[in-house]
Order: structure tokens, then C-alpha cells, then sequence
């Protein structure tokens, strides 16, 4: 079957929608539950919401767009050569659009408690990047550019390679896929809010830029763009370098 570009475009959208959706709720409507109140509790609620919403987003949308919902990756499979350049902004800017969409939704709903509205903005909706000062273990930036950089690596090689053509298991990539994802998060909220995707990192940032004392988010989300592409590339490289000889992806 052959969609049209307007709805790849729209897949992508809600795919990032339903991916921001689950990782910013948890993140964001957690806040105040005793029953999540330590960090330990929240990192496995967010690890697990977000490895379970990419897997039920790419089984929903894979099909139609591929099931990208991050230009770190979008930017990957055009350096792999496995997509057209010339999606690839559409593809970023419909991400981007479904992640601020998808924040927002999850602020109304915040909104809707005094108190977790508060606890809401002072964690500038939960950015999900957090790079010097703003790092709940106040980890440097260095670290962070070097866990963010890493864990992106690691992520799209197993997303360039569990979809190629020739993976006999590719039925199974959502699962790979989506516990690749938790993984990354499981270990990384500590550190930064383990965000590995520049959608999930400007959604909040952006609309939390309103609020004086959350525009550290909009301030510190360079390095959550920057470290994620050059993941991507870097994973890029190696699925060119590792591809079958006797196969074009």
C-alpha cells in the first residue's frame, strides 16, 4: 500500500503525540503521588510509560511513516539512505508540533489541581532535559552531552538495524525498539531526565519559556538537540559501514 506524503506527515504527528503524551504524563502527573514520590518510583513509572507508548505508536503508525516520532532518527535514516531528503523537515516539524501539542494536553489536565499545576511549572512541565544546574544530581553538561550522544547512538542502531529489510525478526522491532527506549530512560532520568529525542525535550521547554522561573528548559535545550543528531549520525555511519554487501537500504 502507498500513503501520500500528508499522511506520513500526519502519522508522524501523532505518533510523536502519543509518545510525548505518555512520557510527559507520567512525568508531569506523577509529581505530587505519594505513591511516586521518591525518584525511584518516578524513574521506573516514566522508563516504563515511554518503552510501552513507542511500542503501541509504531505497531499504530510504523506502517504509513515508518514510525520515526524523533529527528534524531529522521536524520539518521536520511544519512543511512533510507529516506528522502526532501521529508525531511516535514517529518521534524510535524514531530515537533505533535510533542508541543501533546504537552499541552497533559498541562490542561495539570491544571486542573492548584498544587500539581505548581509543581508542574517549577519543573518546567518536566523537560525531560536537565543539563547543569537544572540536573536533579546537578550532573554537568559534559556528562550530559556524552550520556545524551551515547544512549541516541545506541538507541538508533537498534532502530536503523531491527527494521532493515533483512532482519527476519523486523515483525518484532516495536518490542526491541520500545525496550531499547525504557532502557535509555531507566538509566538516564537520574542523570538528565534521559531525554534522547529533541521533540521530547522542546516540547515542555518551549512552553514552559512563558514562566520566568522555567526558561532554564528553553535556555538548556541546545545540548538536547545537538548530542541526539550527532547520535543519530554517528549510528547512521555504522549501519552504512555493517550493511549487507549484496543489499541497498
Amino acid at each position: 500500500m502507498a500513503w501520500s506524503a500528508g499522511q506520513r506527515y500526519v502519522a508522524e504527528f501523532l505518533g510523536t503525540f502519543g509518545l510525548l503524551l505518555a512520557v510527559a504524563g507520567a512525568a508531569v502527573l506523577s509529581l505530587n503521588l505519594p505513591l511516586y514520590a521518591g525518584t525511584d518510583g518516578r524513574v521506573v513509572l516514566i522508563g516504563l510509560s515511554i518503552g510501552l507508548g513507542v511500542i503501541g505508536m509504531i505497531y499504530a503508525f510504523g506502517d504509513i511513516s515508518g514510525a520515526h516520532f524523533n529527528p534524531a532518527v529522521t536524520l539518521a535514516m536520511w544519512a543511512a539512505g533510507r529516506f528522502r531528503a526532501r521529508d525531511v523537515i516535514p517529518y521534524i516539524v510535524a514531530q515537533l508540533m505533535g510533542g508541543i501539542v501533546a504537552v499541552a494536553a497533559v498541562a490542561g489536565i495539570a491544571y486542573g489541581s492548584p498544587t500539581l499545576w505548581a509543581s508542574a511549572r517549577a519543573a518546567a512541565l518536566s523537560a525531560q532535559g536537565y543539563a547543569g544546574n537544572g540536573s536533579p544530581y546537578t550532573v554537568g553538561v559534559g556528562s550530559v552531552f556524552l550520556f545524551e550522544t551515547v544512549f541516541t547512538f545506541f538507541l538508533v542502531v537498534v532502530i536503523l538495524f531491527v527494521t532493515r529489510a533483512e532482519n527476519s525478526s523486523k515483525n518484532l522491532a516495536p518490542l526491541g525498539i520500545g525496550l531499547t527506549l525504557a532502557m535509555a530512560n531507566l538509566i538516564g532520568i537520574p542523570i538528565d531526565g534521559a531525554s534522547v529525542n529533541p521533540a521530547r525535550s522542546f516540547g515542555p521547554a518551549i512552553l514552559s519559556a512563558a514562566w520566568p522561573a522555567s526558561t532554564w528548559a528553553i535556555q538548556q535545550d541546545w545540548i538536547f538537540w545537538v548530542a541526539p543528531i550527532v547520535g543519530g549520525l554517528l549510528a547512521a555511519g555504522v549501519a552504512r559501514a555493517l550493511r549487507p554487501a549484496h543489499s541497498i537500504d
